[in-house]
Formats: structure tokens, sequence, C-alpha cells
């Protein structure tokens, strides 16, 4: 009896022991689980500020949100705003030294070079550099440099552009007419059919003095000029001339009386009501003028590269917008993680197929990828992209002044002026000021 006590009480021991082995594996598989799952969380808790601009990139992420934030843990708050309202918004949190927002929708051609001078944009170099298998390389390269100041990362590519030719195919079939390959073949084409009587002018685009300065780069990159050249003011540089003349010339002699006051929504609506044979502006305003619901030759547009002056085929290729990190966020990983996603191939595969050109060049090479644009666009684009500038502006801190500058040559040539030599050297004068201010440091 006492062995069978014995034995018990060493059963009981060995079945505690045996117990205690199961809770503390219990326990462990517990605790991997959490650390699992936090893992597969890694920014459990915490909350980020999107600020965007109303733009339509924006309304495709939106929906994807809860996908990345069940995936991160982390919580995206938006904010959205006008274009213009957006910079002010911007500029007003960062003087004050906000640190928020956390991550920002930006024009790195337009606010970039100010706003990192400034302090306000987070180098991302090293966090692309980082990124296991994000593929910065992907990226379009004349994009990467379009958001880049003083050597450094300041954004991440999200909203591409290129000059284009938008013509209309019904109008150049009836005349007989090739579509243009030249900025003199343009012209002559344009000529030809401008006739005003039947509300069909030749030619439209931007005429207002600083929105013009974007599209009227790609005839000044077509005859061989530049805004600068080596550091220094060049508008006013025989190629700058020819290019300059050349843009005014179209509007003043086929364009629309209004000309000189249009915009791209002004000079967009009335190509796309049917009232000009050509129009130049940038590919991304596609849907503007091929959604019937807002175009009355949706299915008469055609598309072209940007015709070649003396240098040929040059035009802009772009990052119109891109997405930043604000210096100050006590968040700048989660930041970092929200642009990552958002601008990863498969994301961006996503937004382009709505019809958002994106500046990986992976994307543009799968049907999916170019599914949202008419096939002309497509091709058009590839070869825009193949040659194109990394800027349709004066690069410099005071980008509203340099474009002031360069927008009051082409407006003399539009009100009539023949001889704009003593014109365009005040503009030069004024646009090296700018650069020299900037140079020395000068507020």
């Amino acid at each position: 009896m006492r062995g069978f006590h014995i034995n018990r009480r060493v059963r009981r021991v060995a079945e505690g022991a045996l117990l205690l082995l199961l809770l503390m594996a219990a326990g462990c598989g517990e605790q991997e689980e959490k650390t699992g799952q936090a893992s597969a969380r890694p920014y459990e808790g915490k909350s980020i500020t999107l600020i965007t601009a109303n733009h339509p990139w924006a309304d495709e992420i939106k929906p994807l949100l809860p996908d990345f934030e069940a995936e991160t843990g982390m919580s995206v708050l938006i904010q959205s705003h006008f274009e213009d309202q957006l910079t002010q918004k911007l500029t007003v949190q960062f003087t004050s030294g906000a640190e928020k927002p956390d991550v920002f929708m930006y024009r790195p051609l337009q606010e970039g070079k100010a706003f990192y001078r400034n302090g306000w944009l987070q180098p991302l170099d090293e966090y692309a550099a980082r990124e296991t298998g994000y593929g910065l390389s992907d990226f379009s390269a004349q994009a990467i440099r379009s958001a880049t100041v003083d050597g450094k990362l300041t954004g991440i590519p999200i909203i591409t552009e290129q000059g284009v030719l938008y013509y209309r195919k019904d109008l150049l079939e009836q005349a007989g007419i090739p579509v243009p390959r030249t900025i003199g073949e343009l012209t002559e084409a344009a000529r030809k059919l401008h006739d005003p009587q039947r509300g069909v002018y030749g030619f439209v685009a931007r005429g207002q003095r600083s929105p013009l300065v974007t599209q009227v780069s790609s005839f000044l990159y077509s005859e061989g000029g530049d805004f600068t050249v080596n550091g220094r003011a060049a508008i006013n540089s025989p190629q700058a001339l020819k290019a300059f003349t050349a843009y005014g010339t179209l509007l003043r002699e086929y364009g629309p009386p209004e000309a000189i006051h249009m915009s791209w929504p002004q000079a967009g609506r009335l190509f796309a009501a049917g009232h000009a044979a050509f129009y130049t502006d940038a590919n991304s305003l596609y849907r503007s003028v091929t959604d019937p619901a807002h175009s009355k030759i949706a299915d008469r547009v055609g598309f072209a590269p940007f015709p070649a002056g003396d240098a040929g085929s040059r035009t802009y290729n772009i990052t119109s917008w891109g997405l930043a990190i604000n210096p100050k966020s006590p968040d700048r990983d989660a930041a970092w993680a929200f642009i990552a996603w958002a601008t990863s191939q498969e994301t961006v595969l996503h937004t382009q197929g709505k019809g958002h050109p994106g500046a990986r060049r992976s994307v543009w090479n799968l049907p999916e990828g170019t599914a949202g644009f008419p096939p002309e666009l497509v091709e058009a684009v590839r070869e825009s992209s193949r040659e194109g500038v990394d800027h349709d502006r004066p690069t410099t801190v005071d980008v509203a002044g340099a474009r002031e500058a360069v927008g009051e040559i082409v407006q003399r040539v539009i009100s009539g002026e023949t001889d704009i030599r003593e014109t365009a050297d005040r503009a030069n004068a004024a646009l090296q000021a700018i650069l020299d201010k900037e140079a020395e440091g000068r507020p």
C-alpha cells in the first residue's frame, strides 16, 4: 500500500509538472501570438494626419485606406483643400512650427525649393533606400529630379505630367491635313483650319501671364533653349525669342480674342466645346476633353507628341504633385510607411488604372497601367518621356516672380508687339535679379 501511495504521489507531481509545462507552453504561444500580431500591425495606435489637394488622386486613395489601416494598425486622418488654400494652409502650419500634418501633398516645382529652404520638407533619401523592395529606381528619372532640391529627395512623385498636342481628328481628316510633327507645321495647320466665322479657332492654349509659362516651356526646349543656362537667366536668348514668338503668334493670329485671359480651365473648355482645332497642354487634362459629359467632341480628339523645333521634340516630364513629410512630425516612420504604401507599384497601378498618370515606369509597361488612357495618348506620353525635361518653369525659390518675368514677354507677342528684344532683355534682368537674390540668401 505504501508503494501505492508513493506512486500515486509521484503521479500527482508528474501530472502537476505536465500541467505546468502545458500552461507555460500555452503562455509562450499566447505571447508569440501577441508578438506576431504586434509585428503584423507595427503602427498599432498611431495616428497620422494627411493633407491633400482637392485632386482626383486623393479621391482614389481614400477608398483604399481601410485596408491599409487594418494591416498597419495606424489611422489616417485626411483634410482636403483647394490648391491655393492648400499652400496657404501649409505655410501657416509650418511657420508656426506645427507637428501636423505628418504627410502632405505639394507641388515640387512650385513650392518645393522654398519649402525645403525653410526647413519644411523632410529628406526622404534614407527612407527610400532602406525600404526593402520599394524600388526607387523604378520611378522616372525626370520625376525624381523634379522632386529633388539641393541634391536631396524632398518628396515622392504621385502625379506626373508631359506636354502633348491635342487635335481635332475630324477637322484634320476633312481638310486632308496630316498631324503636325513640327512647330512650323502646327502653325501652318492652325492657319488653314482657323475659321472664326464658323466658330472654330486654329489654336488655343494658356494665355494668362503666369499660367502660360509651363506650356510655353515645350516651345522653348524644342527650340534649344531653357529658362536658365549654367545658372544664368536665358529668356532673352535667340532660342527663347523664337519660342516665345511662335507661341504668342499662334494665340494672336489663330486663337480666340480672349486668349490672353485664359488659363487651362478656359482653354480646355473652349477646345472641349469644339471651338479649336489644336490645343497644347498637359496630358493629365485629357479627361476634360474626352469625357462625353463635359465634351462635345469626346470621340473626335486625337493626341500626338509635342511638335519638334530646331532641337527636336522636347517637352516637360515632371512631377506635378508629390507626397512629403513634415520634419517636425513625431511619427515620421509611420508617415513614411504611408507614403511607401501610397506610392508602391500596387497602389500606383490602381490609381493610374483610373487615369491618373504616375511616375513608375513598370506600371506604364503593364496593360492594366495604361487601360485608363486612350492608346494614342499612351504612345505620346512614352515618346515625350524619353527626352522629357525635368522642369516646366524656372527653378527658383521665387517661382511666382520668375513666371511673371517670362509671361510678360509672351503676352507682349499676344498683344501684337513684333519686336520683343527690349522686353526680353528687361525680363531677363528681372529673372537674373531673382536668381542673384537667391544665391546670396537674401529674403
